[in-house]
């Protein structure tokens, strides 16, 4: 049987017990307790909605654009092959007259989207397949060759590491380095300077090593080709190939073009010739143009080498277009002992060596043969396993290398 006190006692039980957020309360005081700690609830689900949606139209837009980039790329994909041709002239009524690589002339319009001020005679442009219509204007396009032949990494050959020609580096430096690094000079005196430098010799005795070291020691562009690279198959490739030579030299300027071996493509024209001889010369046509025409050359300062100056043509030869001539001779005497010296500078000598005396036993050797004694001499050593080169090493190398380059000599006049 219950009591009157029970219901309070079972009251107060409640009252200290936490309250239930599934039922609501009777009393005032924990209605609001409940309603707080529900409204607590509420807020946090919304944000939690909130910040669900905000991911989901983040991924709705970046599904929008990967949709949008993959319909760019099908219509790119289905897009018709366009035909490269160049624009030959430009009308006053706004059509364009274009050789296409098809072969004959159209006169066609242009697209709304092509810029007219680009279009310009000779400029590269894109055709529709169907109407022949320009629907763009392509950059300028080098050939590979021209491009790969800019040296990127300087050469680490410095003046010091030629020996003997003192007089030819001064030369070379009046004529290519002065001219773009303290041209104010030439201002003052009021003299152009000169343009291109050939430089005549044997072989080996430092024609190349002169044009490394300028390229060494200046901060233009330095292009290089081997003469024999522009002569080409087809007709009119060679002549090509000069063309964007000179056009990238002058985009690049200030620029240093070294052609070695010139005469593969500077030979006389003859009346007489072959077809790949007229080829050739029309090569040599371009470059005489290139290096003296109506386009000034500017900052662009050209180099040739060759050991065969009695076979190139006059034209090439006169002033503006090689205003300087150097020869670089065969080494006298003192120039081989400074070779030597040069040249054994980072091997491991056991002894003093007498570079006199060795260049006096080495009479009419060239660098090239002095590097080729050096480097005997050092096999000596590492063939008897020992880590020092002696005086009996240069001794065995010189008539080694000597004795060979007697027996070349004597194989060619025999072969003549």
């Amino acid at each position: 049987m219950l009591t009157a006190d029970e219901p309070n006692v079972r009251r107060t039980s409640t009252d200290m017990s936490e309250p239930d957020s599934s039922a609501p309360p009777q009393d005032a005081f924990d209605r609001v307790n409940f309603l707080e700690l529900r409204n607590t609830q509420l807020a946090e689900a919304i944000k939690r909605v909130e910040s669900e949606r905000h991911y989901m139209e983040s991924e709705i837009l970046r599904l929008q654009r990967e949709v949008k980039r993959m319909k760019t790329e099908l219509d790119r994909l289905r897009y018709p092959p366009l035909i490269v041709g160049s624009v030959r002239d430009v009308l006053t009524d706004g059509r364009v007259i274009v050789k296409s690589s098809t072969g004959p002339d159209f006169v066609v319009n242009s697209a709304e989207t092509v810029e007219h001020t680009k279009m310009t005679i000779g400029s590269r442009v894109a055709l529709n397949k169907q109407t022949l219509a320009v629907m763009g204007v392509l950059p300028a396009s080098l050939d590979p060759l021209v491009t790969a032949s800019e040296i990127v990494d300087k050469p680490t050959v410095t003046y010091e590491d030629i020996g003997g020609l003192s007089e030819q580096i001064r030369e070379i430096r009046e004529s290519v380095e002065y001219p773009l690094l303290r041209s104010e000079l030439y201002k003052r005196v009021g003299v152009d300077p000169p343009r291109g430098v050939l430089l005549i010799g044997s072989p080996g005795t430092g024609k190349t090593m002169i044009a490394k070291a300028v390229a060494h020691h200046t901060n233009a562009t330095f292009v290089r080709l081997v003469g024999s690279e522009l002569v080409q198959k087809y007709i009119g490739e060679g002549a090509r190939l000069v063309r964007e030579l000179f056009q990238m030299a002058r985009e690049k300027a200030p620029t240093i073009i070294f052609i070695d071996e010139v005469d593969s493509i500077g030979a006389k024209r003859l009346e007489v010739a072959t077809s790949g001889d007229r080829e050739v010369q029309r090569t040599l046509m371009q470059l005489l143009a290139e290096m003296d025409g109506f386009e000034p050359l500017s900052n662009v300062k050209i180099i040739a080498a060759t050991n065969r100056p009695d076979i190139l043509d006059e034209a090439l030869l006169r002033p503006g277009r090689f205003d300087r001539i150097i020869e670089i001779p065969v080494p006298a005497a003192s120039g081989r002992a400074e070779i030597f010296k040069i040249h054994s500078r980072p091997m491991t000598i056991r002894e003093p060596i007498d570079f006199e005396a060795l260049a006096t036993r080495c009479e009419g050797a060239t660098g090239a043969d002095i590097k080729a004694i050096c480097t005997e001499a050092g096999m000596w050593a590492i063939r008897e396993e020992r880590d020092q080169v002696t005086a009996v090493d240069f001794d065995r190398a010189i008539e080694k290398v000597i004795g060979e380059e007697e027996l070349r000599k004597e194989s060619v006049t025999m072969f003549a």
